[in-house]
């Protein structure tokens, strides 16, 4: 059964912004993931355990740091430029 808006009009279902590995790009918008509307997924998933968030994409990075490693192990992913992209954008405000 579709989804309807308030006014009874259907609506297509939303696609979840996960993940194409081992590239690491959005399976929507082919933006590297997390893709910002990963982003505001993953923020309101975890908006009570920021603690998780943290730990779930630490898990996520190790992940990609192996996967994008082996599609080019002779220049290898910038570590600082993929822990900013995983784990730094999660930090609470009053952190950074």
């Amino acid at each position: 059964m579709p989804r309807t808006t308030p006014d009874d009009r259907p609506t297509t279902p939303r696609r979840p912004h996960l993940p194409l590995r081992p590239l690491w790009l959005c399976r929507v918008c082919a933006a590297p993931w997390p893709c910002p509307v990963a982003r505001l997924t993953l923020r309101q998933e975890y908006a009570h355990d920021c603690v998780g968030l943290s730990v779930y994409l630490c898990a996520v990075l190790h992940e990609a740091v192996a996967d994008l490693y082996r599609l080019n192990p002779h220049d290898g992913p910038d570590p600082a430029a993929l822990f900013t992209r995983f784990v730094g954008w999660a930090r609470p405000r009053h952190l950074r």
